[in-house]
């Protein structure tokens, strides 16, 4: 179904709101080329804040949002919905349109399979009516099922649209891009030339990707890496945890948007002060991972936020060189350190993926901290 059709059903008069998301990539696009970043269209840390924001615009306008997100973010948005837009408390009609990650049936990877499993069980048990849109969905007969289920928004109910990959078609323009020099793949190994044998805590999407594809270019092992391939916005609370319970120097390897979706635990960095933590934001402004997407970042200075936290030093960096000299300088005292690079939007196109699973990551990660210990 082509997204114009979809508007055409669903009705264009509502507020967006969401994460952006792969499997929704079409969809985003439209909303960017038609309305861009503001009064009409906004786009959240996580799925939790939007629909928060989107009860809100209920509340001061009476029309219905629509809050878009991969089915990874249902966990985030479960508290507001069923505690705040739920029919038993405030009764706020919202419309989710949630991409399919995990399908059953389809391949896909492993931080994914459960998610998609429990997926439909997971709306329905918060109170949502569900619906499906699927490549193979015809425009009459989606049309005939949303008219008949979208009745129980005047309820005060909300419902999910549950997108499968391939549902959704639109050509547009939307492009983001910025003016920075440095690659991320560039930032990571110069990381890895400077950082000695600290143990690396990665991001989810293409962050660890390069991670991992670097070790293998560097005929390194990969034993030295955790790599967060789910759970966004999570690696930095993961590295706390890593850093308090060993020695050795702790790298975490951020994003801006994961970065932000849950920004909170740099003030439990600041507060426990791990002198082995070095806290490296790839800064793009961007959601790259799932098509290329602003995140709201672009208002805030990080290093001020890293600095009113209790971070020991905060820097920003936009050139090899200048990364190169401030590790050079921060690893000389305790941290928490924090370190922004600002790097490009884009990656190797051949940019493949690990080839080990999670559990093997897990335990030779494991086993290389026991062996620190001994």
């Amino acid at each position: 179904m082509k997204v114009p059709e979809l508007m055409e059903i669903i009705g264009e008069d509502h507020f967006y709101t969401g994460v952006p998301d792969s499997l929704l990539n079409n969809f985003c696009r439209y909303v960017m080329d038609k309305y861009g970043i503001g009064e009409n269209h906004v786009i959240g840390v996580n799925e939790g804040a939007c629909t928060s924001l989107a009860a809100g615009r209920y509340l001061s306008t009476g029309k219905i949002p629509v809050i878009y997100m991969q089915n990874s973010g249902i966990g985030n948005t479960i508290n507001p919905t069923v505690s705040l837009i739920s029919k038993e408390v405030y009764g706020i009609p919202c419309i989710y349109l949630v991409g399919w990650r995990g399908e059953p049936g389809n391949h896909d990877e492993p931080q994914h399979m459960l998610q998609g499993k429990i997926t439909p069980a997971l709306l329905e048990s918060s109170g949502l009516e569900t619906l499906y849109l699927t490549k193979d969905t015809k425009y009459d007969d989606f049309k005939r099922d949303y008219e008949k289920i979208s009745t129980c928004l005047k309820d005060g109910k909300s419902l999910a649209i549950i997108v499968s990959k391939g549902a959704l078609e639109y050509e547009g323009n939307y492009k983001q891009s910025n003016n920075n020099k440095i690659t991320r793949e560039d930032a990571i190994n110069t990381l890895l030339d400077c950082s000695g044998k600290g143990l690396f805590i990665s991001t989810t999407g293409k962050t660890s990707r390069e991670l991992f594809e670097l070790r293998k270019k560097r005929g390194e092992p990969h034993d030295f890496d955790f790599l967060t391939v789910g759970s966004m916005g999570y690696s930095s609370s993961i590295a706390l945890g890593i850093a308090t319970g060993t020695d050795c120097d702790v790298w975490c390897l951020d994003g801006d948007g994961s970065m932000l979706m849950h920004m909170g635990a740099m003030s439990m960095i600041g507060l426990m002060k791990p002198p082995n933590y070095f806290h490296v934001l790839f800064n793009n402004e961007s959601h790259e991972s799932v098509g290329g997407y602003p995140t709201p970042i672009t208002s805030i200075n990080m290093c001020k936020v890293a600095e009113s936290c209790g971070y020991a030093s905060n820097h920003s960096v936009s050139t090899t060189e200048e990364l190169k000299s401030v590790l050079v300088e921060i690893k000389k005292y305790p941290g928490p350190h924090f370190v922004e690079v600002k790097v490009t939007i884009g990656s190797r196109n051949d940019l493949g993926r690990p080839t080990i699973t999670p559990i093997e990551n897990k335990q030779i990660f494991m086993n290389k901290i026991r062996g620190f210990k001994q």
